[in-house]
This record gives structure tokens, sequence and C-alpha cells, in this order.
């Protein structure tokens, strides 16, 4: 049972990794159609990037459902259930605290989640697919860093109002 909840555990770390190669190479490449709707200013409650709130759920349903058949064993439903556990999580922070698709009075306080909201909204600051930066979730680089990357990107960045404004390299 022990390694069970560790292997668990082991899934939602590495499901930080997972989801930054997936945030950087296919949401940011090929994935952009589905994922530019989320560098946009947002009509209504949802949008076409929520999508992939579905396909990452898919994994994480077959193997409970395996696991529970009894073809794959207890190891698939560790598994399963530690993709959904960071489901959960990336859900909270992402959706809830930084975008606020649901109203709440939490203010982060701790230098820990501070760094990654602020880590976040720097990567919302480039518009473009091209010249991100700070594509984890859970894991940020400390906010100086982000900011050179962000003062040297040859990437748009966003105005308050959501429109695309010329990277600083182009305002010349």
């Amino acid at each position: 049972m022990l390694n069970l909840l560790l292997l668990c555990l082991l899934t939602v770390v590495a499901m930080e990794g997972f989801a930054y190669v997936m945030h950087r190479w296919v949401m940011h490449g090929p994935g952009w159609f589905l994922h530019k709707s989320h560098h946009r200013p947002r009509d209504g409650t949802f949008e076409f990037n929520d999508l992939y709130a579905l396909i990452f759920a898919l994994p994480s349903l077959w193997l409970i459902n395996r696991g529970i058949g009894g073809d794959l064993g207890n190891w698939a439903i560790a598994v399963g259930v530690g993709i959904a556990t960071y489901g959960m999580i990336y859900f909270g922070f992402h959706d809830v605290i930084v975008h606020r698709r649901m109203s709440h009075r939490y203010i982060p306080k701790s230098a820990y989640m501070k760094r990654i909201v602020q880590a976040h909204r720097l990567h919302h600051a480039v518009e473009s697919k091209h010249h991100g930066l700070s594509f984890g979730f859970l894991v940020a680089p400390p906010i100086d860093k982000l900011l050179l990357q962000l003062e040297t990107s040859r990437g748009r960045l966003r105005s308050p109002t959501g429109r695309e404004t010329p990277a600083p390299s182009e305002a010349t």
C-alpha cells in the first residue's frame, strides 16, 4: 500500500515535468490553435484551451478504469489518481488563483505563491506562441531572471488592454 501511495506522489511530481513539456512544445507549438484562446481576453466562461483539461483527463480515467477492472492492477490506479491529483492542483492554482475563473478572496502571501503567480502572469505578457517564458505551473524560475528574459524577448507583448504591442526590440 505504501508503494502505491509513493507511486501516486511520484506521478504528481512527474506531471509537472510533463506539463512543462506539453505547455512549451505542444501548446505553444502545434497545439497553439487551441491554446491561443488562453492568451487572449476571454469572452464568456469557457475558452477553446479548456479542451486540454479533457484531453489530459483521458489517460487518468483510462488508467483508473483499467486498474479497477483488473487488467492493469493497482499500479494503474495509483498513476491515474496521481495524474488526476495534479489536474486538481493545476485547476486550483491556474484557473482559480491566477486567472480568477472562480470568485475568491485569496491573496498570495508566501514567497513561493507570489513567485509562481507572478511567473505565470509574466508568461501571459507575451502574446504570441513564440518567445514565451515560464512554462511550468508549480515550479518557476526567480522573477528577476524572468524579467530579464522578458526584456530581451522578441515576442509581442500584451498591453494592459489585452491588445498586442510591439516587443521592446520592435518599438524603435
